[in-house]
């Protein structure tokens, strides 16, 4: 008797495992995190608690229904990848359909809770991202290598929508937040895509690093977004959003992580660290480092904030 209620259980649990990887947990883990710190430093006056959790809920539901979408469009390329062919769709776990109503119903209300529960504005980014991922970016990305900085524009929304949800603005602070992702996202998309370059070509995708054997074009991409990092971290704090202990912990950050992306660059170029896999090595540890940078960086904003 215990078999037969525990079958049932088991197969529940499995689909929504499942389910909740068609959401790119991780990512929308991140926009989660962004629009939080958004809301957080746009607040003046009390604290919105209640608007706080609907920011949270309205951007993951919308994050992971772009997730899941993306997933749908992409389930015969992903089947081609080692990186992604055991993913639910393209490993049969999930049928195509049932894939595309939970991305579709899961956005609609992500989009319609911020609309009624925080504000218009952030409703109207909140759809603006949306369509950006699944419009322009995702098919893009077989026509041609721009597509990473298309892509980096709803990747770096999420704080202007925490922003516009605790003010109903768009103003000079959201600007800045969304300057700090966007530089951060070209060096930490890259150094993941050179580590599965082969993987994306398998798939037809047009990425840079598929068209660029010998990494030179990939580094010089990398070192200069790691560049802009630096003065952009800053930015916070000339514009009085935090104070000098939030400045002095961005420039080492900014320059820790540049100092990793100059030595990925050394090795571009090289035909024996290529194909030796020290270039590789780089890039993984820049993809690491960025998983750092970020939050880290963020949370010395908040803690230090004017």
């Amino acid at each position: 008797m215990n078999g037969t209620i525990s079958q049932p259980r088991l197969r529940i649990l499995s689909r929504s495992i499942d389910y909740l990887a068609l959401t790119k947990p991780e990512l929308t883990a991140l926009s989660v995190l962004t629009s939080l710190c958004g809301f957080y430093l746009g607040t003046s006056g009390p604290f919105d608690y209640w608007r706080f959790i609907h920011v949270a809920l309205g951007t993951a539901l919308v994050g992971g229904g772009a997730g899941a979408l993306n997933q749908f469009i992409e389930r015969g390329y992903d089947a081609l990848m080692k990186r992604t062919e055991r993913r639910p769709l393209p490993a049969g776990r999930l049928q195509p359909l049932e894939g595309l109503i939970f991305g579709c119903v899961a956005s609609m209300l992500g989009i319609i809770d911020l609309c009624l529960f925080t504000n218009m504005l952030t409703g109207f980014l909140a759809a603006a991202t949306f369509a950006t991922y699944i419009f322009l970016y995702t098919p893009l990305k077989r026509i041609t290598p721009y597509s990473t900085l298309i892509g980096a524009v709803p990747g770096a929304l999420p704080p202007v929508l925490g922003w516009a949800a605790a003010r109903n603005e768009v103003n000079l602070g959201a600007a800045l937040l969304f300057a700090i992702v966007f530089c951060w996202q070209m060096p930490h998309f890259l150094s993941l895509a050179w580590m599965y370059r082969r993987d994306y070509a398998r798939a037809g995708f047009k990425i840079l690093t598929v068209a660029d054997p010998d990494g030179k074009r990939t580094s010089h991409e990398i070192v200069a977004y790691s560049i802009a990092l630096v003065p952009v971290s800053l930015l916070p704090a000339f514009a009085g959003m935090t104070g000098l202990a939030s400045m002095a912990g961005a420039i080492i950050l900014s320059l820790a992580f540049l100092s990793i992306s100059v030595m990925l660059s050394r090795h571009a170029g090289n035909p024996q660290t290529i194909i030796g896999g020290k270039f590789n090595s780089y890039s993984r540890r820049l993809f690491f480092a960025s998983l750092v940078y970020l939050p880290s960086l963020l949370l010395l904003i908040a803690l230090d904030k004017a």
